[in-house]
């Protein structure tokens, strides 16, 4: 599960990247501005990887996706790609939870074969 939540949230500091720079765009918004609220998400998906198999991982990662939804409001591109990612995320810890439990499924029956093949 990992694996597939990382690979997730190393393509949301990507889409946090770029979505600052369309929110430069917006002249209502301050670059400091910008890049303070991009720079700390960023660097919160980036954290985000390490912890995800920690206890409230995966609730802080659902909060980071009701975030980057919630960001539409500021730029309306947002809300699409916030659902997108929402449901990659979804994906990600579903089916790596699915393979999380065939691989402990495969080292269990691995572990009750004997070596002689009894």
């Amino acid at each position: 599960m990992r694996t597939l939540c990382a690979s997730t949230l190393i393509g949301e500091v990507f889409l946090i990247g770029f979505a600052g720079l369309v929110a430069m765009k917006d002249p209502d918004l301050s670059m400091t501005t910008v890049w303070t609220v991009s720079g700390i998400a960023m660097f919160l998906c980036l954290a985000l990887c390490g912890v995800v198999t920690r206890p409230g991982g995966i609730a802080l990662g659902w909060a980071l996706q009701i975030a980057l939804i919630v960001s539409g409001f500021v730029i309306p591109t947002m809300f699409f790609m916030g659902a997108l990612f929402a449901a990659l995320w979804w994906a990600s810890v579903h089916y790596g939870r699915k393979i999380d439990e065939a691989k402990a499924r495969f080292a269990a029956q691995a572990g009750e074969t004997s070596p002689s093949g009894v």
